[in-house]
């Protein structure tokens, strides 16, 4: 028999992929077994089943920086399995051997006489139908599972090269999801943990952090948060990230991946939006964060941003039939997408963001007359693809922008986002707004209850843009929602 060779493997488990597993899923087959299997499952440190009547062990030998795992073949026994083998099993698990009868041990009697009066380890029946694929050169299945009565799917990717493993990973579009083992798979089947998954959205001005659960026909949010790292900041004269703006960045997005996988995320996506797009440097961005965190900014284009801030819109806000325009403005660039009776006519983005014209008009303080009415002009300028549009039957704002100016409007001193959700904001409340910050110096700003004190400097200008857009496209009022990209790209990836 040739000698077995280790292999590095990733595994993730859910009960459905979405459209990553739908494009997988499309690869030519090179293979299809089904099987009935049992795990013992309540150990540490190996895998430990039953297939094809033979008593099989792997044992984790190493994990690598990106948390891929090479597992060792130790063990195919058949049945009656000798005493000796039995301690073998448990000591592979991390166990103490209860005392032994017998000098040799069915499967049956494994069970029924040392298994299940432990309390310790739990078999758990698996049947598999595995469909195998090769993917950038290395083996992989994607398998529809029953475990324990429920069902679940899994994909895996092996291969001996360790980074022909990750380059196949992040490929076939799984670079966010956790590397999970069998083991750890069904344990969280049988706890019947729920699946929770997470959003980054890394924005031109902010970070954000969404981690949702499903619950009954929708989705429960975890955590949600944004935090301030200016990525933009001096984008538009230079041209590129600069060093310290990428660090605050990958800082930042470090930090909610650890708090996501503390909250039992499984998944955990990041998309970049409009000073990702803008960056000659981006790539280098992306890859910094990648090395730090295993995850990678997917930068998403202008057109995209639109469809799932829409679907964002369509997922949190009971929306009547008629036309509808959704717009979402951010740090970098605005987003617009037009629909009529819950159907996408048009989408399209602009580079009209808050931060851009902050730094270009020096509006984070006080601001001479003349000079707003500059910027409002070249925001206007800017915005002029709105021009000669019909006055639709509802206008929906999101973003950090209009949330503030809600926030504002409800003198919260504490964000909540039940009462922001779906609140009114009028132009009369815009332009009181718009007058309040223009007289204030960034200090005074930030002491406004409601402003987030991060958001002080930009806020002027971003409350210019939605007033803009209110009057491009005639507009008395609009409905805020605070839902944003991170909630849409939830509903899209993985089912509203």
């Amino acid at each position: 028999m040739p000698p077995i060779i280790p292999r590095w493997e990733w595994r993730a488990f859910a009960s459905d992929f979405g459209a990553v597993g739908d494009r997988f899923a499309e690869r030519p087959q090179t293979g299809v077994q089904d099987s009935d299997e049992i795990y013992f499952v309540g150990g540490a440190g190996a895998i430990v089943k039953v297939r094809d009547a033979l008593m099989d062990i792997k044992v984790l030998r190493e994990v690598d920086a990106f948390g891929l795992e090479r597992w060792e073949p130790v063990l195919k026994h058949p049945f009656p399995l000798p005493a000796a083998e039995v301690t073998r099993v448990y000591a592979a698990l991390g166990l103490d051997p209860p005392q032994l009868a017998r000098e040799a041990y069915t499967l049956a009697q494994i069970i029924e006489e040392l298994v299940a009066p432990s309390g310790v380890l739990t078999p758990v029946k698996v049947r598999k139908h595995r469909v195998r694929y090769t993917v950038d050169g290395c083996t992989a299945e994607l398998s529809d599972v029953l475990a324990a009565g429920i069902p679940c799917r899994t994909i895996a990717i092996e291969d001996e090269d360790p980074a022909a493993v990750v380059r196949a990973v992040t490929s076939a579009g799984l670079g966010g999801y956790l590397n999970t083992n069998y083991p750890r798979g069904l344990q969280r089947l049988l706890d019947e943990a729920p699946e929770r998954y997470g959003v980054i959205d890394v924005g031109t001005n902010s970070v954000k952090l969404h981690v949702a659960e499903r619950a009954g026909d929708g989705w429960r949010a975890v955590l949600d948060r944004a935090e301030l790292t200016r990525l933009g900041e001096g984008l538009e004269a230079s041209g590129e990230i600069s060093p310290q703006a990428a660090a605050r960045t990958a800082d930042a997005i470090c930090e909610m991946v650890g708090e996501a996988r503390r909250t039992g995320a499984n998944v955990i996506l990041a998309v970049g939006t409009a000073g990702m797009r803008l960056a000659r440097n981006s790539t280098a961005v992306v890859e910094v964060v990648r090395a730090r965190t295993g995850v990678t900014i997917e930068v998403i284009s202008g057109e995209d941003e639109s469809r799932l801030a829409y679907r964002a819109v369509e997922a949190g806000l009971a929306a009547a039939g008629g036309s509808l325009v959704v717009f979402d403005t951010g740090g970098g660039s605005s987003q617009f997408t037009f629909g009529q009776d819950r159907q996408v006519l048009e989408r399209f983005s602009v580079n009209v963001g808050a931060a851009s014209y902050t730094e270009r008009f020096g509006l984070g303080g006080v601001v001479a007359s003349d000079v707003l009415n500059e910027a409002r002009a070249a925001i206007s300028a800017d915005l002029s693809s709105l021009d000669g549009r019909p006055r639709p039957d509802a206008l929906v704002a999101m973003g950090g922008a209009v949330t503030n100016l809600a926030a504002v409007k409800f003198a919260l001193s504490v964000y909540d986002p039940d009462i922001v959700q779906g609140a009114v904001l009028d132009t009369a409340e815009i332009d009181r707004q718009i007058e309040l910050y223009q007289s204030c110096d960034t200090a005074t700003r930030r002491s406004i209850v409601g402003l987030q004190p991060n958001r002080a400097e930009v806020i002027l200008a971003g409350a210019c843009i939605v007033r803009t857009v209110m009057d491009k496209l005639g507009a008395a009022s609009l409905t805020v929602s605070d839902r944003g990209l991170r909630h849409g790209v939830i509903v899209d990836r993985f089912g509203a």
